[in-house]
């Protein structure tokens, strides 16, 4: 990914000191602030390649403003990691469901947090300007509008299309439900939650592989290879 601006979201000054000195030296640009409603200003305004993001700030906090900056779509596709120093299980389903890309507990080694980093931005959606996406034997053809699977062809809906094309634009992050629904039904309100699991079944079937597409306990859908036996 060629964009290395970062936007650093902590309001613990000597972690966001180190944090920042381990970025620069990796070559990135960084913008730093420990306010949540400043930093959502700065991620239009600065408009970073990656977020990395404290639970707990000032304002509103970390989960509200990775919530928000989901939400935008000029933000939506932004690649964040979040820090906290809630370690529980249900707290990391929050901060991934919420849709952080990943998921850093304190203390942690900025070394590593660098090495996540990268992890994450070849992930990564590919470039707006890319007309085919491939992962896992699926090609979407985005300027034919078509879909093959190992070499074959795919008939997909327009609702499977849009969901599959989310999917396939950041392979292995978990998507809630409620993310799903407001991508491929963005003008639609009156849309039930469990709509999004019969086209995801509908997906699966069109694929022929109900393992490609991981449910994720208490959490969304994941387009995850590895989580095939």
């Amino acid at each position: 990914m060629s964009n290395r601006q970062l936007l650093l979201v902590e309001d613990d000054r000597a972690l966001a000191d180190l944090i920042g000195f381990h970025f620069e030296r990796d070559g990135w640009a960084v913008t730093r602030t420990g306010d949540g409603e400043e930093a959502l200003i700065l991620a239009e305004e600065v408009a970073p390649g990656l977020v990395i993001l404290d639970w707990m700030i000032e304002g509103i906090s970390g989960i509200e403003v990775c919530r928000r900056l989901r939400r935008k779509p000029t933000t939506a596709a932004l690649p964040i990691i979040m820090l906290t120093a809630r370690g529980e299980e249900a707290d990391r389903i929050r901060g991934l469901e919420t849709g952080a890309d990943d998921y850093m507990t304190k203390p942690f080694s900025p070394k590593e947090l660098v090495a996540r980093a990268a992890a994450v931005l070849r992930r990564s959606r590919p470039s707006l300007a890319a007309e085919r996406l491939d992962y896992a034997g699926i090609e979407m053809d985005l300027a034919a509008h078509r879909v093959r699977r190992d070499g074959g062809a795919v008939k997909l809906g327009p609702t499977e299309y849009r969901l599959l094309r989310h999917l396939l634009e950041r392979p292995g992050r978990v998507f809630s439900r409620q993310q799903l629904l407001e991508m491929a039904w963005p003008h639609s309100e009156e849309i039930e939650l469990r709509t999004v699991d019969v086209h995801i079944r509908r997906l699966r079937q069109a694929l022929g592989d109900p393992d490609l597409i991981r449910t994720v306990r208490s959490a969304g859908y994941a387009l995850d290879s590895e989580g095939i036996a």
